[in-house]
């Protein structure tokens, strides 16, 4: 998973920079590759971003940038990365499930928080904040425990 990660922060760090003309102006790796140093950066960096598109006004977000090849507005670049992140947020979870490993909520409950949302399965993240994530990782992982699937199958299909 840790070319996952890489991906990730080299990715965002293109889109960011070089269409949309955003630098965090940092290294998009961590200098050591273990998991905190990732979430560290990656929570490092999408702050800054954040604040850089919170400053912009509605003339930056219509105007055009090359995306790629093809002009595009800077907001539809911006739903773009969204659903390239969402994409990547899919891989995760199967390459979770294909490691038998539990899976917390991404959108919605799961079949590990406790089956289907039309059951009443709540939506479990493994922390509350960025702030409790990274110190819980820093104290070998506090996440929240998983209830599984409950008695229901979870699953849509009758």
């Amino acid at each position: 998973m840790v070319e996952q990660m890489v991906h990730q922060c080299v990715s965002e760090n293109l889109w960011f920079r070089d269409i949309l003309g955003i630098d965090v102006s940092g290294p998009p790796l961590p200098p050591v590759e273990d998991r905190l140093s990732f979430l560290r950066r990656y929570a490092e960096d999408s702050a800054r971003r954040l604040a850089a598109l919170g400053a912009q006004d509605e003339a930056w977000w219509e105007a055009e940038v090359r995306f790629f090849d093809v002009p595009r507005s800077r907001a539809w670049v911006m739903v773009r990365r969204i659903a390239h992140t969402a994409h990547h947020r899919g891989q995760q979870v199967e390459l979770l499930r294909m490691l038998n490993r539990e899976v917390y909520s991404t959108y919605g409950p799961t079949a590990d928080t406790g089956g289907l949302l039309q059951h009443r399965a709540p939506t479990i993240y493994p922390y509350d904040s960025e702030k409790t994530l990274l110190a819980g990782e820093a104290d070998g992982g506090a996440k929240r425990v998983l209830p599984g699937p409950g008695d229901r199958p979870p699953t849509e299909r009758p």
